[in-house]
């Protein structure tokens, strides 16, 4: 049997999904929906009290953290941090060259990792150096780091919905993960 490009254009989203699903089966040996579930449920526990226990901590270094701290290996510390952000830059050009799946990761990573130089530029900065790390954060770190995050984001919206596994109208907040065996009955949520 034989679409024709007409015949797949008159078809509804939900035929059009169903066709996708019959044209890309799950691969064999693959986790099971039971196993893959049992795991997200763990996945969640240990982020959620992970993020509870950083209440208390975050509380503690409030009140016990002295105003003026001299830090040892101050040097090898940032010189250390741009090595990592040097190496996960090039990790996503590269990624983001060759068209490579890894570009969502490595450029999530380079955006956080810019958003944290920012904040710590600006924060330990001198007075002297203040404005200078005030504006680099403002016009290159943050609009990079946007660029760097949103990007990845933009095209997982993309593929969900160029695959038929959400409507236009699904906001990306809202987005499930279009593996259809995550959900009963084989449907992902719109």
């Amino acid at each position: 049997m034989s679409l024709t490009d007409e015949e797949i254009a008159a078809l509804t989203p939900a035929e059009r999904r169903e066709l996708i699903l019959r044209l890309a089966p799950r691969p064999a040996g693959g986790p099971s929906a039971r196993t893959i579930n049992r795991i997200r449920k763990w996945r969640t526990v240990l982020i959620l009290l992970a993020a509870l226990a950083l209440i208390p901590w975050t509380v503690y270094l409030a009140v016990t953290l002295p105003n003026h701290y001299v830090a040892r290996h101050w040097v090898a510390t940032w010189v250390g941090f741009d090595i990592l952000l040097l190496a996960s830059l090039a990790l996503t050009a590269i990624a983001g060259w060759k068209r490579r799946v890894i570009v969502f990761p490595t450029a999530v990573v380079s955006g956080v990792l810019l958003l944290c130089d920012a904040w710590f530029d600006v924060l330990t900065s001198q007075r002297s150096d203040l404005m200078q790390a005030l504006l680099s954060a403002a016009l290159l770190e943050i609009p990079l780091a946007i660029i760097l995050i949103g990007g990845p984001l933009r095209i997982m919206r993309h593929l969900a919905l160029r695959y038929g596994m959400v409507n236009s109208r699904t906001h990306f907040w809202s987005l499930p993960l279009p593996i259809p065996e995550l959900y009963p009955n084989r449907q992902v949520p719109s």
